[in-house]
């Protein structure tokens, strides 16, 4: 039997988006028979814990992102044959996890995260150059994204919507699980204040964002991260997003987008899907410049929302997990 070890952290500063990206690795390797580890914190990511509790995953401590030996040490303890890196603060580990006597799939974005590996996984939207390190396979492009099966299951209900004419808009706001965004999340619900036009808006945030007074016939309505954000995007009409995993869940489900560039790590990812056209671009959270008018434009053009929904579904089809587990070489 295969023995996967996967290592990400969760944390109210990071959000949960690499470790929404394990779960997806685990339910692929737990349906091929494989027994599955993961290391990491959780933080704020309890529903993602549950979910890898259903998979019988073995949660062990994190490992020192510093410790140059705690990555193989864990290795050899677990006797891993294939160990899944998505962490910005290891550094190269390849030769010694190699030596431990396991293959290392490592997963990047750009440079944040970037270390040699057997299997390197960029899913960003872009093509950019990358240094040989000396690396085994490099994938690229979002047809590697790992996506869980309750965004596929999503994206499932998402086909069989039947949107309701003359219905206000339902909108979901929702810019990463960390706690850190208070004054970001603040600053679009204004925007969507300032266009003047109806809505129903589904605000899903940490920190208690201030919320605007709302005009006619429009609504907010706040709520804590939970497991229901896929089913909730499934639902809406327009999705307000940062340009992390969850553009890439929201893709896949089949929803128009309108993008915040959150954090610079990001800037790359938002780029390249306002230029390819399958996302409506905001601009940068400490301004918003021009966002109040984009977002007046998409809550009033219904065939538009209806074209950025297409294109999203297709960069995105949900089975990039199989496919880089299927490029990890034979022991």
């Amino acid at each position: 039997m295969t023995r996967l070890l996967l290592r990400a952290d969760a944390s109210p500063t990071i959000g949960v988006g690499h470790v929404a990206r394990m779960v997806a690795f685990a339910e692929q390797a737990r349906g091929l028979g494989w027994s599955v580890a993961f290391s990491g914190t959780l933080t704020g990511a309890d529903w993602f814990a549950e979910r890898l509790a259903e998979l019988d995953v073995t949660v062990v401590d994190p490992t020192d992102p510093n410790d140059d030996e705690g990555l193989p040490h864990l290795v050899r303890k677990l006797g891993s044959d294939v160990v899944v890196v998505d962490h910005y603060g290891i550094g190269e580990v390849r030769s010694a996890v190699n030596a431990a006597g396991a293959a290392l799939v490592s997963l990047e974005g750009g440079a944040f995260g970037r270390r040699a590996a057997d299997v390197v996984v960029d899913s960003g939207f872009h093509s950019r150059p990358r240094p040989d390190d000396g690396s085994g396979v490099v994938l690229r492009g979002p047809r590697y994204a790992p996506i869980r099966e309750q965004v596929l299951r999503a994206r499932r209900l998402r086909a069989e919507r039947v949107a309701e004419p003359g219905r206000p808009p339902d909108v979901v706001v929702v810019l990463g699980g960390g706690a850190v965004w208070r004054e970001e999340v603040t600053r679009v619900l204004s925007r969507l204040r300032d266009t003047g036009l109806p809505f129903n808006a589904d605000v899903v945030a940490h920190g208690d964002p201030d919320v605007p007074r709302a005009g006619t016939g429009q609504r907010f309505t706040v709520s804590r991260p939970d497991t229901r954000l896929p089913e909730r995007l499934a639902a809406a009409d327009l999705v307000v997003s940062a340009a992390g995993v969850t553009l890439l869940e929201a893709c896949c489900i089949g929803v128009p987008i309108a993008l915040v560039l959150l954090v610079d790590n990001q800037e790359a990812g938002y780029r390249a899907a306002v230029e390819q056209g399958f996302a409506v671009g905001l601009g940068r959270a400490d301004t918003l410049h021009g966002a109040t008018e984009a977002l007046v434009r998409l809550l009033g053009d219904p065939a538009e929302r209806r074209r950025l929904a297409s294109v999203a579904a297709d960069v995105v089809d949900g089975r990039g997990a199989k496919r880089v587990l299927e490029a990890v070489p034979a022991g």
